[in-house]
């Protein structure tokens, strides 16, 4: 039943009340004389009243004979000692019978109407903080609506992820012109997920698909659908695609699919979880009742895609996977053109430096960057944002935050200056190793008393045994520097040990790099990208555990050796080094030429 058919009802309902009111209100008028009590009194002497019912207030009776057609009266009680009064003074008097309808609701109401509110408003706080909502709106859609003006995001805005915005740019012509996008016989998709890894732009791309298209916008989190009720999050299914299908052309973006979506177990009458398994059972059923031809399309985002149920996955419910990666080189410099565009930046800056300085950084790294930098030139009242800015804003996101408070004594100084050195000349003198920017040894973050920032020249999506071999030698080489300065090591080197280890135990046991292991994988398989199974672990036996343990300390030990045998050769740049950054602190390679890539030996 419609809107319109429901007011119909109700107007009908009311209309024979009201006609039940008025045939019982002509009834009474019709067969029922109201009369004066001076009246009655006469009628009463005059033998013409038959019967008579005495209430507290009032007189109803019977005429002997009927007066005027009526049979029956009705007459309000006066008190007798005043009745003889104005008997004998010759004047028509009745009674007055006070109305108290107005006292005797609020006696009813006000009381009701408090204890409820009470009531209301502790269930209402309750509710709030336990995230039910209302009472009559615990089954309902949270999804908030945009439309395009709200939405306010273009294709402009997304940069860094062109593929990405190719494969949507289909839905958004389905969107504006579904007639020749399907002139074919083609249909676009039920649904499209978003993978990526967090802060790559899977939400914005979502909403410049909205903005595009011109429709409404429905979007809601997975963790939103689940509550402690169960089938609450079956119901907000039901209502939200109940909502876009009275909204239709619209799009539905479903965040963190994840929360929702997640594999079904085989926990039996004691595991799983009854409300999301409902839920997502319900989600299923509605992407297979819509049709797509109607407008409405389903986008979601995940960043784990490997726990999401198959049923979800499969085609016909999210028929297309778009990869929303981390941005190349390129795509960061698009990024970066975007966001500078709402701060003032310096003519001189050069933002593919910029670029080449932040790999692996994410569409919301860069946004953060960008604003860290205008912090800085605000903070120390430059007039535009320079290449400085950017600089340190790219320490303080790598190295986290300067704590110069944290004073290290004349011998810890001594040390980390020649550890952090150490580092640099290794990484000077051996090939393709990226090359030295910046040696610092002041205290930053939680626990580095000092660092060396390195400046990528290219993006490398390849690694070879040499370059795995020279990053394990680079890490090896603060430590190899206090051996030979101080003929002793210290704690200083944990955090390169660790990475060291790491990188070597993947070439080992993931990269089959290892001649006597041979090329075959020994580490368990990662989790799958998209949904797949998982395969069980394989089996190793002690003996190759064992091999492959010589095999990464091997590594590991000629990675030291490595270092040790350059910095020897260069005894004397590692002194004027060391001696150099305990002077100012903070030193770069226009300061120190020897931190210039050289030619290096062999490596071993």
């Amino acid at each position: 039943m419609d809107k319109k058919q429901k007011i119909a009802l109700w107007y009908a309902l009311a209309a024979f009340g009201l006609l039940v009111l008025f045939q019982s209100w002509w009834t009474t008028a019709r067969t029922v004389a109201p009369l004066p009590f001076s009246e009655f009194q006469s009628l009463l002497a005059q033998g013409q009243i038959a019967e008579v019912n005495v209430g507290p207030t009032s007189l109803d009776g019977r005429f002997k004979t009927p007066r005027d057609g009526r049979d029956y009266f009705t007459t309000n009680r006066v008190d007798p000692a005043l009745a003889a009064d104005l008997e004998k003074a010759g004047v028509t008097f009745t009674g007055v019978q006070e109305s108290t309808l107005l006292r005797d609701l609020l006696s009813w109401i006000v009381p009701v109407a408090f204890f409820f509110g009470l009531w209301f408003m502790v269930i209402r706080r309750f509710a709030d903080k336990q995230g039910l909502g209302g009472m009559m709106t615990v089954g309902k859609s949270r999804a908030k609506v945009y439309v395009e003006r709200q939405v306010g995001v273009t294709f402009d805005d997304v940069a860094g992820v062109d593929e990405a915005k190719r494969e949507l740019q289909e839905i958004v012509a389905f969107l504006r012109n579904p007639a020749d996008y399907s002139r074919l016989g083609a249909r676009a998709p039920k649904g499209i997920l978003l993978v990526g890894p967090p802060g790559t732009g899977k939400t914005l791309l979502a909403r410049a698909v909205a903005g595009e298209a011109g429709v409404a916008f429905f979007t809601i989190s997975g963790s939103e659908f689940v509550e402690m009720f169960v089938g609450v999050g079956a119901a907000r299914v039901r209502d939200l695609f109940e909502q876009a299908r009275k909204a239709a052309p619209c799009i539905i973006f479903i965040d963190e699919l994840d929360a929702l979506g997640r594999m079904r177990g085989a926990g039996g009458p004691y595991g799983g979880n009854d409300e999301k398994e409902q839920t997502l059972n319900q989600l299923l059923t509605e992407l297979d009742g819509f049709d797509p031809s109607s407008g409405i399309i389903l986008l979601a985002a995940t960043n784990r895609p490997e726990i999401l149920d198959p049923a979800l996955l499969r085609a016909g419910r999210f028929d297309r996977q778009v990869l929303v990666d981390r941005p190349d080189k390129v795509g960061r410099r698009q990024i970066l053109d975007v966001h500078v565009r709402r701060i003032r930046l310096d003519r001189a800056v050069d933002l593919d430096q910029v670029a080449a300085l932040t790999p692996g950084l994410t569409g919301a790294d860069l946004a953060n960057l960008v604003n860290e930098a205008a912090l800085l030139a605000t903070r120390r009242g430059a007039q535009s944002v320079t290449f400085a800015d950017f600089s340190e804003a790219i320490e303080r996101l790598v190295a986290g935050l300067e704590k110069k408070s944290r004073v290290l004594s004349p011998p810890e100084r001594t040390r980390v200056a020649f550890h952090e050195m150490g580092h640099a000349l290794v990484a000077a003198t051996l090939p393709g190793v990226d090359p030295v920017q910046k040696i610092s040894i002041i205290p930053r973050g939680i626990g580095a008393l000092g660092y060396t920032l390195q400046r990528p020249t290219e993006e490398r999506f390849l690694m070879t045994v040499d370059d795995l071999a020279n990053r394990i030698t680079v890490l090896m080489g603060g430590r190899a520097a206090e051996m030979i300065r101080f003929g002793e090591i210290s704690t200083g080197a944990a955090d390169d040990l660790q990475r060291a280890t790491e990188i070597a135990r993947e070439m080992v046991t993931r990269y089959g790099m290892d001649p006597e292991l041979g090329n075959r994988v020994y580490a368990p398989p990662r989790q799958t990208f998209l949904g797949a199974v998982m395969p069980e672990a394989r089996e190793i036996s002690e003996a190759t555990t064992r091999e492959i343990d010589l095999a990464v300390r091997t590594r590991v030990e000629t990675a030291f050796a490595a270092a040790k045998r350059i910095l020897e050769a260069r005894r004397a740049d590692l002194d004027a080094g060391a001696t150099l950054l305990l002077t100012r602190e903070v030193i770069t390679a226009e300061d120190f030429p020897a931190l210039t890539p050289k030619a290096a030996p062999a490596n071993p």
